[in-house]
């Protein structure tokens, strides 16, 4: 008798179960799927906070057409682009104050060398995030269902850009929103959106040569002097003795100089 009841799983194993799962989310990813089939490449539920989807390019056009009229995620958020190259020029292009942190780091050293890695021309160096992905850039967008209180959620999108046409269908037909997001990832990082209205830059200017947030555009400005990143913040005031000895510096000097 008591060992079976010290093999039976304890009641209070199921709640815990149930917590993780998202029943509103699932059911909009079982809803998507339904709708575009095998062109859902991957998924991921996190319960309580996001559904991600990545769909394949072909289909790119027809998700957000999908979460539009069929889930009626109205609200369009956002859409950029994503470049998972490692960069190489390393951790030249992060603060001064990085490299002196990370000195005597592992990690710090670890990072240093795989940045000399793909300095040195390693095709290894991408590594996608959720979701997973097939090349070096991706389109990323996040549309969300707003104006029921209580029924707020979001839905974020992903594709692939094939790296030998760099170009993917736009959202505009669907998300006039999506009009400036695309000319900046135009402009940013090289992407075409076949279907845009009228792709021109929004902060270059035209005779621009390259895609700035490209990992492998160079930042001339970092490589000529090293970024200063948070070392210029000057520090916050004090209620020690330094403190107050610097207010009664300035107060002299202002007295002398009278």
């Amino acid at each position: 008798m008591s060992d079976d009841t010290a093999t039976t799983p304890a009641p209070e194993d199921a709640p815990a179960e149930e917590a993780a799962r998202d029943e509103v989310r699932e059911a909009h990813l079982a809803s998507i799927t339904e709708s575009l089939g095998d062109a859902v490449v991957a998924s991921l539920v996190q319960p309580g906070r996001d559904l991600q989807v990545r769909v394949t390019t072909e289909a790119w056009p027809e998700a957000a057409r999908t979460v539009r009229h069929r889930l009626g995620a109205r609200y369009f958020c956002f859409l950029s682009a994503i470049d998972w190259m490692t960069s190489p020029f390393g951790r030249s292009m992060d603060a001064e104050v990085d490299r002196v942190l990370g000195a005597g780091d592992d990690e710090g050293a670890d990072a240093e060398a795989a940045g000399e890695t793909a300095a040195d021309g390693d095709a290894s160096g991408i590594l996608q995030g959720v979701c997973g992905g097939d090349t070096r850039f991706q389109v990323f967008a996040r549309v969300a269902h707003v104006g029921e209180p209580g029924h707020h959620w979001g839905i974020t999108l992903r594709a692939d850009v094939p790296e030998d046409t760099l170009a993917i269908g736009s959202w505009t037909g669907t998300y006039a929103g999506a009009d400036w997001h695309e000319r900046e990832a135009w402009e940013m990082f090289g992407i075409s959106f076949l279907g845009h209205p009228g792709l021109r830059h929004l902060y270059l200017p035209s005779g621009f040569e390259g895609h700035p947030l490209r990992k492998d555009f160079p930042l001339l400005a970092r490589h000529v002097k090293p970024w200063p990143g948070i070392v210029d913040v000057e520090p916050m005031p004090t209620d020690d003795g330094d403190g107050e000895g610097g207010d009664d510096s300035a107060g002299s000097d202002t007295g002398g100089a009278a």
